[in-house]
């Protein structure tokens, strides 16, 4: 499988957190060499408005608009031309405008240490990126995205790896997300059961699949570089046990990382394990 490296720097506060270097932090750590992959280039999702928009609830809204479009935009371009695209965020913000890329049918593969289903009201920070996986089974704010309906049906989704804890945004978030999709949290994920889970999925379908990872699905206590650790996640190993097999089904769209906090990775390290680990896994 032949990879297309494309850079959405969106971070989704406004305010030039971390993430937004991410892209070019795993570049610089030869991402892009390891995977002998194919530069297909930058987007400029750069959100720079910290205002809460009063009708949607979301952050630099008509920015997030934009970015969304742009994102689709290049992703249906890949798609078209055959390539598989490896989108490097930025935070999960990104995810809208991959889905709404692709064409339908497709599964989703949600890795990440959040389940990311507020809305603009009940979402404690208004980033884009909390609600990102409510966006796009159409149960997010609306105006935000230039169509109705879910970017992909809620049965379709396999939500891997959170933690949900009991602090009251917590529990209302939990409360909000579809009954339909499918969740394996965290503690069900650790040694022999990653592996087990992610040979089950990848032969439990036959539709394609796009694969999203927010690093923090890892433990902070082996990727500290995030800007919302949450204990209890994945080890390296976990992680690398649980992606190989969903690569080898041979049913990959493509994949998109996010949430790496360059920020908290001044000497790139940590940008230098994340970089090992996707070479492994997306080679394999």
């Amino acid at each position: 499988m032949r990879w297309s490296v494309l850079d959405a720097p969106l971070e989704s506060s406004g305010r030039g957190r971390g993430e937004r270097r991410a892209p070019v932090a795993l570049r610089t750590a030869g991402l892009v060499a390891r995977l002998g992959a194919e530069d297909a280039g930058a987007l400029a999702t750069v959100i720079t408005d910290p205002v809460r928009d009063p009708e949607t609830g979301v952050i630099g809204a008509e920015q997030v608009r934009e970015a969304i479009r742009d994102i689709s935009a290049r992703v249906m371009e890949l798609n078209a031309a055959g390539r598989h695209p490896l989108v490097l965020g930025g935070d999960c913000g990104i995810l809208p405008g991959i889905l709404l890329g692709l064409p339908s049918g497709f599964e989703l593969w949600f890795l990440d240490g959040h389940a990311d289903f507020h809305d603009g009201r009940t979402s404690p920070t208004g980033e884009v990126a909390d609600m990102d996986l409510s966006l796009v089974t159409d149960h997010g704010p609306t105006g935000i995205l230039d169509r109705e309906g879910p970017l992909v049906d809620p049965d379709q989704v396999h939500l891997l790896g959170h933690r949900p804890s009991a602090g009251a945004e917590s529990v209302a978030e939990a409360a909000r997300v579809d009954p339909a999709i499918h969740q394996v949290p965290a503690d069900r994920l650790r040694g022999p059961d990653a592996a087990r889970v992610g040979r089950e999925l990848a032969a439990a379908g036959a539709n394609f699949a796009w694969l999203h990872l927010d690093l923090d699905v890892l433990d902070p206590l082996v990727l500290p570089a995030v800007t919302y650790p949450e204990p209890g996640g994945l080890d390296w190993s976990d992680l690398t046990a649980l992606v190989t097999p969903l690569v080898r089904s041979g049913r990959l769209l493509g994949v998109s990382v996010a949430d790496l906090n360059a920020d908290e990775d001044p000497d790139g390290r940590h940008a230098e394990r994340v970089v090992d680990v996707l070479a492994d896994v997306l080679t394999a």
